[in-house]
């Protein structure tokens, strides 16, 4: 009797150590497939082969955290719940940390399994598991849930690191595209600070972040002409920064070979309009100057109108057209044209000059900027221009919302 007893004995130590085998070369296999990056379906195969075939488990469900809600990554057997279903059974145990029996459960969801297994990270709930069919002996049962609680935990933090590694990536390809729009955009300012016999220029750029959709430009055509332009393109990054490089170029392209503005302007709205596929927009303003006749054209192309200070008085300059790129052929197009007296100040700006985040009451609009001009508009273009940031700073006393480009050119 006992000799059989002593052989019963064996024979459940050995069958014990076989199990314990199969569970670690379980593990091996998985960690090995971990560890060549193996795709997350192929993981997730493994996982429910492995449940299957070696545990004999006939049902699965296995949901993970994603965001705000779970979602539900493998599931065989049975009808097949709504993941809503089974998560508002699952979160019926959201306090519980250990394996439970849930045949005999009041819920209809979770009676039809035998166990709910939960996994933690700390202390919040970020999986769980529905197993049933699950044929196993009283003296396994507490052995295979802990295995499959740790099979599943293996698998989890592979998927993590794949996530945390993704999103590694996608910061990294991010701060790269924001390295190369910076020097995209820095390519695109020729000019901050620029005097001659006919004109002094001083420009301010201050992007919102790294990155901003602002340019603006000048161009000394011949002896004595110019052209001068300042623009704001929808969007940020290196798509709107290399919108802009191409406009650059297509600008200075046809400023050297075409005379009229409206010329220049049907151009370029066809230009933005074939590169962007009317997903993207471009306000514009663009003048000309002819030094001999004094003479100045411009048109406005949806844009924050320019101010012409001369004489005491300031004077929008608003006519023109729509913003580029919306239209494939622009509706109307209204050429500005005015003759500009000696020692007159043209002010240029986006959008952003006008926008802040204010926490009472708006302290900062059109009428004050002219009123400004009104006030400041015998200083010199760089003194002018830090003025103004001076003074935008103590009414507005909040923070800009975009990006602020100032061109401010005098004319002599």
């Amino acid at each position: 009797m006992q000799l059989d007893n002593d052989r019963s004995g064996e024979a459940e130590l050995i069958r014990l150590l076989l199990k314990r085998q199969s569970e670690l070369n379980s593990l091996l296999e998985v960690t090995r497939a971990i560890n060549k990056n193996t795709a997350t379906p192929v993981l997730i195969q493994m996982l429910e082969v492995i449940l299957q075939n070696y545990l004999q488990i006939g049902r699965f469900r296995f949901l993970i955290q994603q965001d705000d809600s779970f979602a539900c990554i493998s599931k065989y057997g049975g009808v097949i719940e709504p993941v809503s279903a089974l998560h508002r059974a699952c979160i019926s145990f959201k306090k519980i940390k250990v394996p439970t029996p849930v045949s005999s459960h009041s819920n209809s969801v979770l009676k039809q399994y035998d166990y709910f297994i939960p996994i933690y990270h700390k202390s919040k709930a970020i999986a769980f598991a529905l197993i049933g069919n699950f044929n196993t002996s009283a003296e396994m049962v507490s052995n295979d849930l802990t295995f499959i609680q740790t099979l599943i935990n293996v698998i989890l933090v592979a998927l993590e690191n794949k996530k945390l590694f993704k999103e590694r990536l996608q910061s990294e390809r991010f701060q790269r595209e924001m390295e190369l729009a910076v020097e995209v955009q820095n390519m695109l300012v020729p000019v901050r600070i620029h005097k001659d016999k006919g004109v002094e220029i001083d420009a301010r750029y201050l992007p919102h972040q790294n990155i901003g959709g602002d340019y603006f430009d000048f161009i000394r055509l011949n002896e004595h002409e110019f052209l001068w332009c300042i623009a704001d393109v929808s969007g940020k990054g290196i798509s709107a920064a290399l919108l802009m490089a191409n406009f650059q170029a297509s600008l200075h392209a046809w400023a050297t070979v075409e005379n009229d503005l409206i010329n220049i302007v049907e151009r370029l709205n066809k230009i933005v309009l074939n590169n962007t596929k009317g997903e993207r927009f471009i306000t514009l303003f663009i003048a000309k100057y002819d030094e001999k006749t004094r003479l100045l054209n411009y048109i406005n192309a949806g844009h924050n109108p320019s101010i012409l200070y001369s004489k005491g008085e300031a004077v929008q300059l608003k006519l023109g057209t729509t913003m580029l790129g919306v239209f494939e052929e622009l509706p109307f197009i209204n050429q500005g044209e005015i003759d500009i007296d000696p020692e007159s100040l043209l002010f240029n700006y986006t959008d952003g000059l006008m926008d802040y985040e204010y926490q009472g009451v708006k302290s900062w609009n059109e009428d004050k900027l002219l009123k400004f001009l009104l006030q400041h508009g015998e200083q010199s273009p760089d003194h002018f221009n830090q003025n103004l940031l001076d003074h935008i700073k103590v009414v507005t006393k909040g923070k800009a919302i975009d990006d602020i480009t100032l061109l401010t050119l005098r004319i002599f």
